[in-house]
């Protein structure tokens, strides 16, 4: 019996700004004018003035050629700080914080654009393209992101940026009761994190996070579930094979295995190779090193531009093909300390400018909780096979005599992208697919 694997990867980012000072005494300040740029830096005005009319048909690709420089950069950052398995969603994290810059101003707005590689401006007409087809109806596949502001009662939010929050990102207000009800508040958000990612993240915000000097929220979730264009046999997995770690010694793993045509890039040092979600519309690609410690150096050295290329120079070939199966459950601790170091620093200060929000409070960025769940195992239908779907292959090269041995048996890197703007949605590493946080 041949069954498809089955991926759930889902993914949210939380951002919280608390008032500085209490909302009674903000009220009797004069607004301050907008912060001026550091000295290098573009000029900024608010991000809710009207955008420059963008052509609907490459608007996606205008978001994701920022999102995927920034998930290089994100990935590398985190890379250094741990030698286990990473999972996280570049895109969600760009989301929410794009959502969050349309209240900013300034030289904090200049600083949040440069952190998310957008340095010329934030996308949002293009960010709200590629939410449309992340959203896309009747899809072979189940994917969704969706959006939300909490904010408190009676503050007084700007007109603009409640509008230019729901233009873009779809994103209604909801008054909460922070200050009178923290803790009920907290459950309320989590139960909606719960419910936007099929219950995979029910616990987001831990007891604390929210208090009473807590005065908006902003929530991005993102959820995909799909499953392979071709199916693998289940007969054909080993149960009892070995996966080779990167620090000498072996651990057991389930290795699927499969033969069949796929779209493969020799780097080099490295294989890469690309597994399509039915319907062809999304797929993962795997970037495995030669050695069993050579993941560091692939990691150091990858660009964006690199992604792109192992995508659009790879061959269509017969591929042996063995990937472990593996889940992982991952929190980012320290995520604001990563946005500070792209170059974010302003936002987390009371000298923020985040005034495009409210003229009734001085807000700055407390924290960001970003939690990913990614699921690789051989559950599902026969009916999600589909042999030769699409492949979409720009690159002719002489085809091998025999099939390309790729063997995941050791440490890898991998991204789930959509493959019609090239947006990297969710990225990781396998160091040890036995352990799943």
């Amino acid at each position: 019996m041949t069954m498809p694997i089955r991926i759930f990867s889902l993914c949210l980012v939380a951002l919280w700004l608390l008032a500085s000072h209490d909302d009674a005494s903000a009220q009797k300040r004069k607004r301050r004018p907008a912060s001026r740029p550091a000295s290098g830096t573009p000029a900024t005005t608010s991000p809710v003035s009207k955008e420059p009319r963008m052509n609907t048909a490459t608007a996606p690709r205008d978001a994701a050629a920022g999102v995927n420089r920034f998930a290089v950069t994100l990935h590398q950052r985190l890379s250094r700080q741990t030698d286990g398995n990473l999972f996280f969603s570049p895109y969600s994290i760009s989301s929410a914080l794009a959502m969050t810059a349309l209240g900013a101003r300034g030289a904090t707005l200049a600083e949040m654009q440069v952190a998310l590689q957008f340095p010329d401006g934030i996308p949002h007409a293009a960010f709200a393209a590629q939410d449309r087809l992340i959203n896309t109806p009747n899809a072979p596949y189940t994917l969704a992101v969706a959006n939300a502001l909490w904010g408190q009662r009676g503050l007084g939010f700007e007109p603009d940026f409640l509008s230019a929050t729901r233009q873009h990102y779809g994103a209604g207000l909801e008054e909460v009761d922070f200050r009178g009800n923290p803790e009920g508040t907290r459950s309320r958000i989590n139960d909606w994190v719960s419910t936007k990612t099929n219950r995979r993240i029910p616990d987001l915000l831990p007891p604390g996070f929210i208090t009473p000097m807590t005065r908006l929220v902003l929530t991005n979730a993102i959820y995909f579930k799909g499953n392979w264009a071709e199916a693998f046999d289940r007969d054909a997995t080993n149960e009892r094979d070995q996966f080779r770690l990167a620090r000498g010694g072996t651990v057991t793993v389930a290795m699927m295995n499969r033969t069949g045509r796929y779209a493969h890039f020799d780097g080099g040092t490295f294989q890469a190779l690309t597994l399509p979600y039915r319907g062809n519309e999304l797929s993962m690609v795997i970037l495995l090193p030669n050695a069993t410690d050579g993941l560091p150096a692939l990691e150091k050295g990858l660009t964006a531009a690199q992604l792109q290329e192992v995508v659009e120079k790879a061959i269509a070939r017969e591929v042996q093909v063995s990937v472990p199966r593996f889940k992982l459950t991952l929190r980012l601790e320290h995520l604001t300390d990563d946005m500070k170091a792209l170059g974010m620093t302003l936002a987390f200060t009371e000298g923020a400018d985040f005034s495009a929000m409210t003229r009734q409070a001085k807000l700055f960025i407390d924290a960001i909780a970003h939690k990913a769940f990614v699921e690789v195992n051989e559950e599902g239908t026969e009916a999600a096979a589909a042999t030769g779907v699409g492949m979409r292959i720009t690159s002719i090269g002489a085809e091998p005599p025999r099939p390309v041995v790729f063997r995941a048996d050791h440490p890898f890197l991998f991204v789930i992208r959509d493959n019609r703007s090239g947006a990297t949605l969710f990225m990781g590493r396998v160091m040890n697919p036995a352990v799943s946080e």
